[in-house]
């Protein structure tokens, strides 16, 4: 019974965070927010854009990884040398590889949608 309640108090509290003002519209900065950005190297670039382009960049290395996998399958096959337990080795590689390669353009596309969804429904002036 302690367990239960002590798992709902830290629930209740996670959610009073999300209850709480957001204070966004104050700048500590006295309207300097720009430069103090560009001095720091963080850019003035919306941070939603900014995610965007991150996901994007990381969605381009996991389809790279996929390409790779499906090209050491392919490797593996012609080195198979006749052997139809690397023959069999490198098409599980090969078929595991599409199927990621597929996944990733699945997520990449649906990313792409709902990022776009958010930065126009947010106001943003750039989609991704």
């Amino acid at each position: 019974m302690k367990k239960r309640i002590m798992t709902l108090a830290a629930i209740l509290a996670l959610f009073s965070f999300a209850a709480m003002p957001v204070l966004a519209q104050v700048d500590p900065f006295g309207g300097r927010i720009n430069e103090i950005n560009t001095a720091l190297g963080l850019g003035n670039q919306d941070p939603r854009t900014t995610a965007a382009s991150v996901i994007n960049i990381l969605m381009g290395f996991l389809g790279i990884i996929a390409v790779v996998i499906i090209l050491i399958g392919g490797f593996k096959w012609m080195t198979a040398g006749g052997d139809e337990s690397k023959v069999e080795e490198a098409k599980k590689l090969m078929t595991a590889g599409v199927i990621g390669l597929a996944i990733v353009l699945a997520a990449w596309g649906v990313t792409i949608f709902v990022l776009n969804a958010l930065l126009t429904a947010t106001g943003a002036t750039t989609t991704v």
